[in-house]
C-alpha cells in the first residue's frame, strides 16, 4: 500500500467523532510485509487500577520467583500467567505518617502515584504531587483525542474531611495534574462513553438525538467508504470493533431504562444513574477503557474500584460486612477469608479487562502485547496500615520490553516510584526523578 491510511482517521457523523482500532492498512506496506509496526502502527499504552484497604498478603504473594501456582487473589490471572509481572518488596514511604498521626487511606491513595507525601488538610489548600499518569498525558497525551481517561466506580467528593483530617480530595482522586489540581474520575458509564465518542463541537441539538440511535448509524457513509480501502482481514477488525461498540451502547441502554441489557437504545433524554449491580458498572467501565485504548482514544488511563477507605459491602459474593471494617481484621480468620474474597473478587474484574485486551489483535501481536497495566493498593494489609511491601502486579509486555510471567522480589523498602520512571522511559515521557524515586527500576527485562 503506497498510501496508507492514517492512524487519526475518525468517522464522522452527527455530533459523533468515531475513531478507529489499528488495521493494517495503516502501516506502509513495506512494513507491514517485514512484520513491523512502524511510526503508524501500534501505540504503547500505560493504566494504573486501584484498589483499597490493602489486600490479604498470604493469599497474594507467590511462592518462589516463579509463577507456577498463582495464589487465591491472583488466581482470576491464570489464563494470562505468562503476562504478569508479580512484584514484592516496594514502597511508597510518603504513605507513613511522618509526624501527621492518623489518615493512613488518604495518604496511601495520595501517594500511589506521585511518590509526595499530601500536605494533611481538610480545607482548600491541599497539596500534592504530580501523578506518573499525567507525567506521560503532558508529554505525549497530545498525540490522542483524550490526553488522559480517569474512571471509577465510586462517587468521590472534592472537599470536606474524610479521614482523621484530610481533605476528602486524598480519598477520592488518584490522578494529580499539579500539586493542587486533582483529577476526578468519571463512574457514570453513558458519561464516559460520551467522552470516547462524542466529537469535540457537537452542538447540544446532536448530543440530544445521539441518545434516540446508535452512534454508528451516524458513520455510516464514513463506513462504507472505509470498507472499500481496506482488505478482507481489517473488514473483519471492523466489524468486530462496531459490534463492540453496538454491545455497550444496548447495555448501557438496558441500564438506563431500569430493566435488563436486552433494552433497545432508550428514547429519551441522558439519564445520570449508574448501574446497581457493581460487577456490570465494573465491566461497562472496564469496557471503556478497552474501546479507548483499541481506538487510540487515549493511551493513559487510571480506574479506582472504590476509593480508599471505601466500606462497602459485597453481597453478590455473600460479604455482607464492609470492606473497610472487614480489613482491621486483627488476624480473625473469618475476617480475613470474607478480606480474600473481596480482593479475588476485585481481581475478576481486572482479569476481564485483560481478557479483553489479549483478543484485540494488533500489528504482532495484541492490545495487551502494547501495554503496561499496574494493579495495586496503597496500602499492604489493612489490619497493619503499612506503605510497604505493596501488593503490586504489572501485565502486559509493553511492545516486548517487559520480561513477565515471573515474581521479582526487590529488596525491602524499594521506591514504587522507581517502576514509573521506567515506565515513563518507554512511554517516551522520560524524567529524571518523580516523588521519591531513588533510580530506574531494575530486573523489569530479566
Amino acid at each position: 500500500m503506497t498510501n496508507p491510511i492514517s492512524r487519526r482517521t475518525v468517522l464522522r457523523g452527527l455530533g459523533t467523532a468515531m475513531a478507529l482500532p489499528w488495521l493494517e492498512a495503516m502501516v506502509p506496506g513495506k512494513l507491514l510485509a517485514a512484520g513491523l509496526d512502524g511510526p503508524a502502527g501500534s501505540p504503547l499504552r500505560m493504566g494504573f487500577f486501584y484498589v483499597p484497604n490493602g489486600v490479604h498478603m498470604p493469599n497474594w504473594t507467590p511462592d518462589g520467583n516463579c509463577l507456577c501456582d498463582l495464589p487465591e487473589i491472583l488466581q482470576p490471572l491464570t489464563p494470562h500467567i505468562n503476562e504478569l509481572l508479580v512484584m514484592s518488596g516496594l514502597a511508597q514511604d510518603n504513605g507513613f505518617a511522618k509526624g501527621d498521626g492518623p489518615g493512613d487511606h488518604a495518604r496511601s491513595l495520595a501517594s500511589f502515584l506521585t511518590g509526595a507525601h499530601p500536605k494533611k488538610t481538610d480545607g482548600a489548600n491541599i497539596r500534592n504531587g504530580i501523578s506518573v499518569d499525567q507525567v506521560a498525558a503532558q508529554k505525549v497525551g497530545h498525540k490522542t483525542k483524550l490526553p488522559s481517561l480517569e474512571l471509577g466506580l465510586e462517587r468521590g467528593a472534592q472537599a470536606g474531611n474524610c479521614d482523621s483530617g484530610y481533605s476528602c480530595a486524598y480519598s477520592s482522586n488518584i490522578s494529580w495534574a499539579s500539586e493542587t489540581m486533582p483529577l476526578a474520575k468519571e463512574i457514570n458509564p453513558r458519561a464516559a462513553f460520551d467522552r470516547l465518542f462524542a466529537s469535540n463541537n457537537a452542538d447540544p441539538a446532536s448530543k440530544a438525538a445521539r441518545y434516540k440511535a446508535s452512534i454508528l448509524d451516524y458513520v455510516l457513509e464514513d463506513a462504507a467508504r472505509l470498507k472499500t480501502r481496506v482488505g478482507v482481514s481489517d473488514n473483519r477488525k471492523l466489524d468486530e470493533y462496531f459490534n463492540a461498540v453496538r454491545e455497550i451502547e444496548r447495555r448501557l441502554a438496558g441500564v438506563e431504562k431500569g430493566g435488563d441489557a436486552t433494552s433497545e437504545v432508550p428514547d429519551y433524554p441522558r439519564p445520570t444513574g449508574v448501574p446497581r449491580d457493581f460487577q456490570e458498572h465494573a465491566r461497562l467501565m472496564l469496557d471503556m477503557v478497552a474501546l479507548a485504548f483499541q481506538a487510540d482514544i487515549t493511551r493513559i488511563t487510571t480506574f479506582m474500584l472504590a476509593n480508599e477507605g471505601s466500606n462497602r459491602p459485597y453481597p453478590m459474593i455473600g460479604v455482607t460486612d464492609g470492606h473497610h471494617d472487614l480489613s482491621h481484621h486483627q488476624n480473625d480468620p473469618k475476617k480475613q477469608a470474607k478480606i480474600s474474597q473481596i480482593n479475588t473478587f476485585h481481581m475478576e474484574q481486572f482479569a476481564y479487562l485483560v481478557s479483553k485486551l489479549k483478543a484485540m489483535p494488533e500489528g504482532n501481536g495484541s492490545v495487551l502485547d502494547h501495554s503496561m497495566l499496574v494493579y495495586g493498593s496503597g496500602i499492604g494489609d489493612g489490619n497493619r496500615h503499612n506503605h510497604n511491601d505493596l501488593p503490586v502486579l504489572l501485565v502486559g509486555r509493553a511492545n516486548g520490553t517487559i520480561e513477565t510471567g515471573r515474581h521479582v522480589r526487590y529488596p525491602k523498602n524499594t521506591p514504587l516510584n522507581n517502576l514509573y520512571l521506567e515506565m515513563l522511559d518507554r512511554m517516551g515521557a522520560p524524567v529524571e526523578t518523580l516523588g521519591d524515586s531513588s533510580g530506574r527500576l531494575p530486573g523489569l527485562t530479566g
